[in-house]
């Protein structure tokens, strides 16, 4: 038996091996990797290796074992169809017989065009009868704070968020409550709505940034279409840049206040706040 994580070198990815590490042998987890220079760390600590990549099915072939705990986690080529992209690992897991197929979706409140791939994922495990458990990530302290140089540059918060507000937590956070899904007991076909303990919105994050710099630091709410016209003249691709305002626009509305308490009770600790992952991004 082996406990299986795809995307094992991506930002969530190198959490979930970390966290798993600390609670399982090396032997009984699996890195999926597309490079296996990348993952050399995690193979000198006795972690198993598999190359596979999303869009070559037939790297799949076997790799997953019957009883085997399967974290997909998912894929962030989005020109590149992530419905089919992840219906080859479902496909991989079913005719292995895995124990449980977990997967990093979107919160179920989200209309945004983003959540689109993870409601067709979500359908698709659903029809396919595997055991499955739903990680409904919301949005990652990082998706912010790793994106604070124009911030700093520019003495500006730019969304088009409104008065929303925003219920994130760390990538740590998330990577935690995978862990204790992949490592625990009675997670079987269970979907868990995953956010950060406290709401904040922009003109909150805009006087965090301010504090933790030292800097005076604007709160600028713009309208969406402009919002993307920032991104794209940022040098985004427009079809990025319309998902990621589209984001926005679901942040003003409300749909990613994530209130459960899953995520939390999942880690069994409080999620980290905004403030704490500015301050960290700052020293970094």
């Amino acid at each position: 038996m082996s406990i299986v994580v795809t995307g094992a070198t991506g930002h969530l990815g190198r959490f979930v091996i970390e966290g798993l590490l600390e609670k399982v042998p090396a032997d009984q987890i699996t890195a999926v990797v597309r490079s296996e220079e990348k993952a050399a760390g995690f193979a000198a600590r006795g972690v198993k290796l598999a190359i596979a990549d999303y869009n070559a099915p037939e790297t799949f072939d076997g790799l997953f074992s019957a009883g085997d705990k399967v974290l997909l986690i998912s894929g962030n080529e989005f020109d590149k169809g992530r419905v089919a992209q992840h219906k080859v690992v479902l496909d991989a897991a079913k005719a292995a017989d895995v124990a449980l197929l977990a997967y990093t979706s979107a919160p179920s409140s989200l209309t945004a065009a983003l959540a689109d791939d993870h409601r067709g994922t979500e359908a698709a495990i659903l029809e396919s009868g595997v055991t499955y458990a739903f990680l409904r990530n919301g949005w990652y302290n990082e998706n912010y704070t790793e994106n604070l140089a124009p911030v700093l540059e520019y003495n500006a918060v730019v969304q088009a968020a409104g008065e929303g507000k925003v219920s994130s937590a760390s990538r740590a956070d998330y990577a935690a409550a995978a862990v204790a899904v992949l490592t625990g007991e009675g997670h079987e076909n269970k979907a868990y709505e995953l956010g950060g303990d406290t709401a904040w919105g922009f003109a909150e994050y805009a006087a965090e940034v301010a504090k933790a710099s030292g800097k005076e630091i604007a709160y600028n709410s713009v309208p969406v279409e402009a919002y993307k016209g920032i991104l794209t003249g940022a040098g985004l691709p427009e079809p990025f840049a319309a998902i990621l305002a589209g984001v926005d626009a679901s942040i003003e509305k409300g749909e990613l206040v994530v209130a459960t308490g899953d995520l939390s009770r999942l880690t069994g600790r409080p999620t980290t706040p905004i403030a704490e992952s500015i301050a960290a991004a700052l020293k970094g």
